[in-house]
């Protein structure tokens, strides 16, 4: 059975820093495209940050105008983990984070194959 499971959110205050984790198991995820997407109450889904497989070991990254500069993606293949680290948090940024793969290349939209559960990130003073 495959999963992906997200972990780190929390309550932090403005200009706080979080890392969140998404752990897959169940298959490797080394040539799958890894995302990360987040969703307010009364709002859609929103992609903010994805990592394709390119060769070898390389890998691209792509970002949301909403969240560049401020959070970077990562991924340990070793760990068939994908990390979203978010810094200057901002009270808009609250919202379930979720993480998702599919094959091939990564999308900005909701076409993925596997999701995980959520994390809620809350930032308020």
């Amino acid at each position: 059975q495959v999963q992906l499971v997200e972990s780190g959110g929390g309550l932090v205050q403005p200009g706080d820093s979080l890392r969140l984790s998404c752990a897959g198991s169940g298959r490797t995820f080394t040539t799958y495209a890894m995302a990360w997407f987040r969703q307010a109450p009364g709002k859609e889904r929103e992609f903010l940050a994805a990592t394709t497989w390119a060769l070898g070991t390389t890998y691209t990254a792509d970002y949301a105008d909403s969240v560049k500069g401020r959070f970077t993606i990562s991924r340990s293949n070793a760990k068939n983990t994908v990390y979203l680290q978010m810094n200057s948090l901002k009270p808009e940024d609250t919202a379930v984070y979720y993480c998702a793969a599919r094959r091939g290349r990564a999308v900005n939209t909701t076409s993925y194959d596997y999701w995980g559960q959520g994390t809620q990130v809350t930032v308020s003073s």
